[in-house]
């Protein structure tokens, strides 16, 4: 279609023909998220398709691990995907192993994580880097996700407070379930989660725990190497990371990165 004849073609259209025209040239844009920016995603993906006539076709995953549905393994073998939504660590490791471009990377929101009991039960102090030990060393079961968070927990929390022998042993790593649901069903007394996962699982309450010993991570967006609609995938990372979608990622527990 020339640019003549495409410009004759829109003056004769109406308003909402308009719309309906512009729907009909968008595209797919397939989108793998993890956990820890999926709430928000889902609040402005219909808005982003509303606006912009694109459809969105969105799976999800861990970060991290080993589970069939985690973004590492859906990369390897081939899934369709223009746009991963992920934590800042696992867009790198991504990276390395060839799957996506971190020149098209742009951070979205900060991420923290907190632990979670089952409503209706006694909540244990975690104000303080003493109490939240405590806690920890009283906790008869503990939950925790092979993913980012998991990984800290295991790694580096447990590690720093000088716990991890009597700790880990009651501690387990579940997957595929959300640690919410574990814990909401009563399978452990505590869960280890970043919070905008843990807010949409109801049955369970949250405890944030000290600065001191937070894990700030990053919920970043990219592009993959094999993106077949770029261009489209390039308007959705824009449009997560305007000004506009600040409110809405707040909301599921992020704290937005203002620009």
């Amino acid at each position: 279609m020339t640019t003549l004849t495409r410009r004759l073609l829109l003056g004769a259209l109406s308003a909402p023909a308009l719309l309906r025209a512009a729907r009909a040239e968008g595209v797919e844009i397939h989108v793998l998220s993890s956990g820890s920016f999926t709430a928000a995603y889902q609040r402005l993906g219909p808005e982003f398709e509303r606006r912009r006539g694109h459809r969105l076709v969105s799976a999800y995953g861990a970060s991290f691990g080993p589970a069939p549905d985690a973004l590492p393994q859906r990369l390897a073998r081939g899934d369709a995907a223009d746009v991963v939504l992920a934590l800042g660590d696992a867009l790198e490791a991504l990276a390395a192993a060839g799957h996506v471009d971190l020149s098209t990377r742009r951070d979205l929101a900060e991420t923290r994580v907190a632990f979670a009991v089952r409503a209706g039960t006694p909540r244990p102090d975690m104000s303080s880097v003493e109490a939240l030990r405590a806690a920890l060393l009283a906790a008869p079961s503990i939950a925790y996700s092979p993913s980012g968070s998991g990984l800290f927990f295991e790694r580096e929390l447990v590690q720093r407070l000088g716990i991890a022998d009597r700790v880990l042993p009651k501690s387990r790593r579940w997957f595929p379930d959300r640690i919410g649901a574990v814990v909401a069903r009563g399978d452990a007394a505590l869960g280890l989660q970043q919070i905008s996962e843990l807010m949409p699982i109801p049955g369970i309450e949250i405890i944030r725990i000290p600065e001191e010993v937070q894990k700030v991570s990053l919920a970043a967006a990219a592009l993959t190497v094999r993106a077949r609609q770029p261009e489209a995938a390039r308007e959705l990372i824009a449009f997560l990371g305007a000004p506009e979608a600040a409110e809405a990622i707040a909301a599921t527990g992020l704290d937005p990165i203002r620009r």
